[in-house]
């Protein structure tokens, strides 16, 4: 914004010529703000994708007691012949009012497994417990260090091994071309975009008060968190059934 100010301020003496570089400095901004934008509607994308194949969905359990959720769409590596991955994507955490604005986050290092290749992978993290959310909330931390990770159960209805990997922090869900796949995120540090926060609200605000409920959702936001709002309603709904499917056996 500074750079593009001080382009119309020259502007008011160098005339038409000068106007083509403010035209160019507003396309850029354009050019970012469409980015961030573009983001947001590719994790919303990845999230119904996901959710709408109910025997590879997050199971129902998982998304009622989610803390938080983060999309990374198109997750690409940076290096061939050893580990290292980069990605961008949003979070957003429930809050007394419902689930946040999204926050910008980007994630690095890791190591993928030999099944993945060379392609781009779709990640969907979801934080657990209130141990997992405090490290989100600091805004920098290491998967497997700082927070324990494990590779999520699938399936809308899955049962037996869901209680045991609950207890993991975060949970951990990805896809190469439509194909679930393993992916170990040890070592992967998640850190706020502080460049694309300040695009998307305009200044920089800080992680933890996003995810807070600090901030009023953008225009631009409200399909990733109608996604968000509808998978984890929708699971509750899910769940309560279940239970109450199972008081009345019980009963019986």
């Amino acid at each position: 914004m500074r750079r593009t100010l001080s382009v119309g301020l020259r502007c008011l003496l160098a005339g038409s010529i000068c106007s083509l570089l403010l035209g160019a400095s507003w396309a850029a901004d354009d050019s970012n703000k469409s980015d961030i934008t573009k983001r947001i509607d590719a994790s919303a994308k990845v999230l119904n994708e996901i959710m709408a194949t109910p025997d590879k969905a997050i199971p129902d359990k998982v998304m009622s007691k989610a803390k938080c959720l983060a999309v990374i769409p198109s997750m690409v590596k940076i290096a061939i012949g050893f580990g290292g991955n980069h990605g961008k994507g949003v979070a957003t955490c429930r809050t007394a009012n419902g689930w946040s604005a999204p926050a910008p986050i980007t994630i690095t290092g890791g190591s993928w497994g030999l099944q993945l290749g060379g392609q781009a992978v779709d990640l969907v993290m979801v934080v657990m417990n209130q141990e997992g959310m405090d490290h989100l909330l600091a805004s920098k931390f290491k998967l497997g260090a700082d927070a324990s990770a494990a590779a999520g159960p699938i399936g809308r209805d899955a049962g037996a091994d869901t209680d045991i990997k609950m207890r993991s922090e975060v949970l951990t869900y990805s896809r190469a071309r439509g194909l679930f796949a393993g992916v170990d995120l040890s070592g992967a540090a998640l850190t706020q975009d502080k460049d694309e926060t300040r695009l998307l609200y305009g200044k920089f605000v800080p992680f933890a008060d996003i995810l807070h409920g600090g901030v009023e959702p953008t225009a631009s936001s409200e399909p990733f968190l109608a996604a968000v709002r509808k998978y984890s309603a929708q699971s509750k709904e899910s769940s309560k059934n279940q239970q109450n499917s199972g008081t009345l056996s019980a009963s019986k």
